[in-house]
C-alpha cells in the first residue's frame, strides 16, 4: 500500500503534489510510456480531470451486449471527481485519502502482464532451444545451443597409441607331453631342467634311445621304402643335417634313405633295419627342455604312456587376453616385456590360441581365453631374463599408434541425429555442434577432424 498525499485546503489543482520517494520506487518499472502519461497528466491537471470525467461516464453507461440479469463488472476503485467541479474536495475533513492517480495504478497493472509475458517468451523461447539439443542440428554447425556445457576440454595435438599392459608369466612355454610308443622298461632318463639337442638321446627303453629330431610334423606310423609324405622329408632333413647324405631331401623314401637309415642306426646302436619303427624318434620343434620326469627307471612303459614332459630352450612370457582384447595379439607384433628388477626388454608375439575356461561347474559360465605366447627377442633379452626361471612380468602391447593428430576425450563425442558424431564447440558464451570424423580411440582419447577443429578448439564436456 502507497501512503496516502493529503491535499491541502487551499491547494489548486495546478499544485497537486507528486509521488512520494516510496512511491517512486514502487513506480521505478513501469514502462518509459506510463512514465511520459504519468508526467503529462501532473503537468496539465485540467486534461486529467477530464480524461477521468470521460472515463468515468463510460464507466456508467449501459452496455448493450450484456443481459439484463448480469451484473456488470467495474473497476474496484472508481475515478476521483474533478476538485473543482466538488467543493467538499478541497476540505480535508471531507474528502477521502488520495492512495494514488488512477492512471498510473491501471499502467501498472500493465506493466505487470507485460513483465509476465516476457518471461513466458523467454521460458518458452529457453525451452525450444533446450529442446533442440541435437535435433535440427545439421552436423556442420548451422545450429547454436543456449546453454554452455558443464564442462569444457581443449583439442590437443598428440601421438596417439592404443596401447594395454597385462600380466604374464616368465618361463619357458607350454610343456609337452613325451609318451612311450615303444613297449619295454625305461631304462634311462635325463634330469628335469636338462637340454636336450638334434640326434641326442631323450631316453632309453631296454637300453636302446630314443632320438630326439626337429620338425614340426609329429611321428605317427613306421617309416620304411615306398612310404611317402612330410614325415619322410622331416627325417631325411635331419639326416642331412646329421651329416648323413647319398639321398635326395624331398617326401620320398626311397632305398638311398634305406642305406641312410642304416648308418644312422649303426651308430645309435640300433638294429640295422634301414626302417625307422613308430616311437624310435619325437619330432620337436627345437632344442627342448625337460621339463618334469613322470616315468621312473625299471618301470613298464608302453603305448599312450607318459614318460616326461618338455618345453623349448629359450624363456618365453605367457598370458591370458579376454576376447575383447584379441585386437591386441596378432602373431608377429612386437611387444616389450618388463622384467621383475624393472628391466625393459624387447619381445614379439610367437603363437597365438584360443582355449575355453570351463569354470569352477557351479555359478561359473565358461569361458573363452585368448592364449598368447611372447619370444624375448634376441640374446640381450635372453641374458636378462636368465636369472628368473619363473617370474611374474609385465606385457606391454601395442596395437595401433598415429602420430601428431588432434584428439578430445572420448567423452566429448556426441551422437549426431543424423549419424555419426559431433563435438559441441564452444566460442565465448555460444556453442556450436560440429560433425567430426573419428580415428584412433585410444587411453581415454579419441582421434577426431572436422571443419573449423583445430589445436585449442574448445569443446563441451559432460559434468
Amino acid at each position: 500500500m502507497s501512503e496516502a498525499a493529503v491535499v491541502p485546503d487551499d491547494a489548486s489543482p495546478e499544485h497537486t503534489p507528486s509521488e512520494t520517494p516510496r512511491e517512486q520506487a514502487q513506480l521505478a518499472g513501469r514502462s518509459e510510456r506510463a512514465h511520459a502519461e504519468t508526467q503529462a497528466e501532473h503537468a496539465h491537471p485540467e486534461a486529467r480531470s477530464e480524461r477521468a470525467h470521460a472515463e468515468t461516464q463510460t464507466e456508467q453507461a449501459p452496455r448493450e451486449t450484456e443481459p439484463e440479469h448480469a451484473p456488470r463488472e467495474t473497476e474496484p476503485q472508481q475515478a476521483q471527481p474533478d476538485p473543482q467541479s466538488d467543493p467538499a474536495s478541497s476540505d480535508p475533513r471531507s474528502a477521502p485519502a488520495q492512495t494514488e492517480p488512477s492512471h498510473p495504478r491501471r499502467h501498472r497493472r500493465r506493466g505487470r502482464k507485460a513483465v509476465i509475458a516476457v518471461g513466458v517468451i523467454a521460458a518458452i523461447g529457453g525451452a525450444a532451444a533446450a529442446g533442440l539439443g541435437l535435433a535440427g542440428r545439421d552436423g556442420s554447425g548451422g545450429g547454436s545451443a543456449t546453454q554452455l556445457p558443464p564442462a569444457t576440454a581443449d583439442v590437443t595435438r598428440q601421438t596417439l597409441k592404443d596401447s594395454q599392459s597385462e600380466d604374464g608369466e616368465l618361463g619357458y612355454g607350454t610343456a609337452t607331453s613325451a609318451t612311450g610308443r615303444i613297449p619295454g622298461t625305461v631304462t634311462e632318463l635325463p634330469d628335469a631342467g636338462e637340454e636336450i639337442t638334434r640326434g641326442k638321446t631323450l631316453y632309453e627303453v631296454d637300453d636302446k634311445p630314443v632320438t630326439l629330431m626337429y620338425g614340426a610334423t609329429p611321428a605317427y606310423r613306421d617309416l620304411k621304402p615306398g612310404v611317402e609324405g612330410a614325415d619322410v622329408e622331416t627325417l631325411e632333413r635331419n639326416l642331412d643335417a646329421l651329416g648323413y647324405s647319398g639321398f635326395t631331401v624331398d617326401d620320398e623314401y626311397t632305398d638311398a634313405t634305406a642305406d641312410a637309415v642304416e648308418e644312422w642306426q649303426e651308430d645309435r646302436g640300433l638294429d640295422e633295419t634301414g626302417a625307422v619303427e613308430l616311437g624310435r624318434v619325437v619330432f620337436a620343434p627345437a632344442a627342448v627342455r625337460v621339463d618334469a620326469v613322470e616315468a621312473e627307471e625299471g618301470a613298464a612303459t608302453g603305448p599312450g604312456q607318459k614318460v616326461l614332459s618338455y618345453t623349448g630352450t629359450t624363456q618365453v612370457v605367457t598370458l591370458e587376453l579376454d576376447t575383447a582384447d584379441q585386437r591386441l595379439a596378432k602373431k608377429g607384433t612386437k611387444v616389450t616385456v618388463e622384467l621383475p628388477d624393472g628391466t625393459s626388454v624387447e619381445g614379439r608375439i610367437e603363437d597365438v590360441s584360443t582355449a575355453i575356461d570351463p569354470g569352477d561347474g557351479g555359478e561359473q559360465d565358461p569361458t573363452t581365453k585368448v592364449k598368447v605366447t611372447v619370444a624375448l627377442d634376441g640374446a640381450k633379452a635372453q641374458k636378462a631374463a636368465a636369472s628368473y626361471v619363473l617370474a611374474a612380468v609385465n606385457v606391454f602391447f601395442t596395437a595401433g599408434e598415429r602420430k601428431n593428430v588432434l584428439t578430445v576425450p572420448i567423452a566429448a563425442l556426441v551422437a549426431l541425429p543424423d549419424g555419426g558424431f559431433g563435438v559441441e564447440v564452444v566460442r565465448g558464451s555460444t556453442t556450436a555442434y560440429v560433425s567430426v570424423e573419428t580415428g584412433l580411440f585410444a587411453n581415454g582419447r579419441v582421434e577426431i577432424t572436422g571443419e573449423g577443429i583445430t589445436e585449442g578448439t574448445r569443446v563441451g564436456m559432460p559434468a
